[in-house]
């Protein structure tokens, strides 16, 4: 028998037949939990990084309007297209869009990435999110 600590992968193949085969007094049931868990924050986790990289992009068009091209517009769709998908897939998530500590965190990453990348200083962004989550999830959209 395989052990969780040692090898998750045969371990999880190992828990699945065990499943499969009903021996359910076999199972590692609190590794069963955490994996089940950890999918779910996976998901999260998604979310928040395509959201991200959306609001980056955001936020470069937005501040630097003479550097705007098809190549940032293709992703602020392609990231908006990812979101929606992730959305359908998952409706629990959409919660998220509602949970201000989600959107704090949220801005928090977009504001740091986007400092970064367009070489702005971290504080020339509002400290908040200035569009809503329509706005932004809006395939039409761009800031002004």
């Amino acid at each position: 028998m395989h052990t969780y600590e040692d090898d998750v992968v045969a371990w999880a193949s190992e828990q699945s037949r065990l499943l499969r085969a009903g021996r359910f007094d076999q199972l590692d049931i609190d590794h069963i939990a955490e994996e089940i868990e950890d999918v779910g924050k996976s998901e999260q986790r998604e979310l928040a990084n395509r959201m991200a990289v959306l609001l980056i992009h955001l936020l470069k068009w937005t501040y630097q309007p003479e550097r705007r091209g098809t190549s940032w517009e293709s992703t602020i769709r392609e990231q908006r297209r990812a979101l929606a998908r992730r959305l359908r897939k998952t409706p629990s998530l959409q919660g998220s869009l509602c949970d201000p500590d989600w959107w704090e965190d949220a801005w928090l990453d977009a504001r740091t990435g986007a400092a970064s990348e367009a070489d702005i200083g971290f504080d020339v962004f509002p400290s908040s999110c200035p569009w809503s989550a329509s706005e932004v999830l809006d395939q039409d959209w761009l800031p002004s």
